[in-house]
């Protein structure tokens, strides 16, 4: 078996886990400490996502600080809650498949041969929302991509020891033994040609004794459970959008991809926290009307083909400054004030009140979101100004349907 790293961008990435779900009342790591306990193979790493974990070690290429490249690969198509994959990369071949937001094919294959027989055999299960392979293959409905366009776009997770004692262990007896090594050489006596003894510097022998000692005790204290300390929340209001910038960037973004493509009709576009992404039916046109204008029109953006008649295309949105801002009044003000806001617009708005628990070391703590929903003929610029009073606001997506021409948002308000 090669080892189970690839290189995409200059960068290399972990492949090849071992993904189980998350237990019921498990953290990833007492999860992860119990399945390569119960495991045959002696797995010294893990990385989590979602309800996921994965496993793996040093054999398959691995080190601690590597990115999972499945977790990249996931995060970026985000809106396939199943998909199959197979990516060249250099000579060997990567495949990933998730079924229902797990993944349960992580693996990097040394033949274009055997990569293909585990994709056909994997493209019989029924209902992947979008299969990814080598033109070459032949595949019916698969398209290709180069790996590059999805990695190094989504989130990072990086791989950690599954026992800290593990890595703590092995530095900290080194040192010792240097130690000990040391003291061992200035306190036996050297003998001289004539058999006469040097004089040992007795300051100096107990100096590393004196080392010695610290360096158990720090060992020590470093394999003792972990204490519990207190550490700071940091709650979602710390880092939102200005809310206009957010609007605008929203609004370009889906007049970016709601492009006029011949022969194709546009039918709905969302911008949500992270993509936008614009759906298309097909009238008189052909996918390969679609793909050659569209690659004019939308750079860089995906495309996914639904059917021979839909196509969704996506494109990631760029990262925007953001700023802590919450409102000061209770849930019940903030509801109030607006629901006034828009009576006094006769807008008709679903508004809700919800409490968020965190957990702050053995405390509990709230926090108050509104949640507002309203369908309107405004532009995100012009329906944002609804706000303008009210601090910890974040739009969370709008989306427009071309059969109503209406803008539908989402909208949140954060509260102490």
């Amino acid at each position: 078996m090669i080892k189970q790293i690839i290189t995409v961008n200059h960068r290399r990435f972990a492949t090849g886990l071992f993904w189980q779900p998350l237990g019921v009342g498990n953290t990833p790591k007492k999860y992860a400490k119990q399945l390569a306990k119960n495991s045959d193979r002696k797995y010294t790493l893990y990385v989590s996502y979602k309800s996921m974990v994965g496993l793996t070690d040093a054999r398959e290429g691995a080190t601690a600080g590597l990115p999972s490249a499945a977790i990249e690969i996931v995060s970026t198509l985000s809106e396939l809650v199943s998909f199959l994959g197979a990516f060249q990369v250099g000579n060997n071949y990567y495949l990933i498949a998730v079924r229902n937001g797990v993944i349960i094919r992580d693996i990097l294959l040394n033949s274009a041969e055997g990569a293909r027989k585990s994709f056909t055999q994997l493209a019989e299960i029924p209902d992947w929302g979008a299969l990814f392979a080598p033109s070459v293959w032949g595949i019916p409905k698969s398209q290709e991509k180069n790996l590059s366009d999805l990695i190094g776009h989504g989130v990072s997770v990086r791989l950690k020891p599954i026992s800290t004692a593990r890595a703590i262990i092995p530095s900290f007896i080194l040192i010792i033994l240097f130690l000990i090594f040391s003291f061992y050489v200035l306190s036996n006596s050297v003998k001289n040609n004539d058999g006469s003894k040097l004089n040992i510097n007795s300051e100096k022998i107990a100096e590393y004794k004196k080392q010695i000692e610290q360096k158990k005790q720090q060992l020590t204290e470093k394999l003792l459970p972990a204490t519990t300390t207190e550490k700071t929340v940091d709650y979602a209001y710390n880092h939102l959008p200005n809310v206009m910038e957010r609007a605008n960037l929203c609004y370009k973004a889906i007049a970016f991809v709601m492009q006029p493509i011949m022969g194709w009709n546009q039918t709905y576009a969302k911008c949500d926290e992270e993509y936008v992404s614009a759906t298309f039916s097909r009238d008189f046109g052909t996918l390969n009307d679609f793909y050659e204008i569209g690659a004019e029109l939308m750079p860089g953006a995906m495309v996914q083909e639904m059917s021979e008649n839909e196509i969704v295309v996506r494109v990631k949105l760029p990262t925007l400054k953001t700023y802590s801002s919450v409102d000061s009044r209770s849930q019940e003000t903030v509801i109030r004030d607006i629901t006034t806001v828009f009576q006094q617009t006769n807008m008709k708005a679903d508004i809700q009140g919800v409490r968020d628990v965190v957990l702050n070391g053995n405390n509990t703590e709230y926090v108050y979101v509104t949640e507002v929903g309203v369908a309107s003929k405004l532009i995100p610029s012009e329906f944002m100004v609804a706000f303008n009073g009210f601090g910890g606001v974040y739009m969370t997506s709008v989306s427009w349907r071309a059969n109503t021409r209406m803008w539908n948002y989402e909208v949140v308000i954060y509260s102490k």
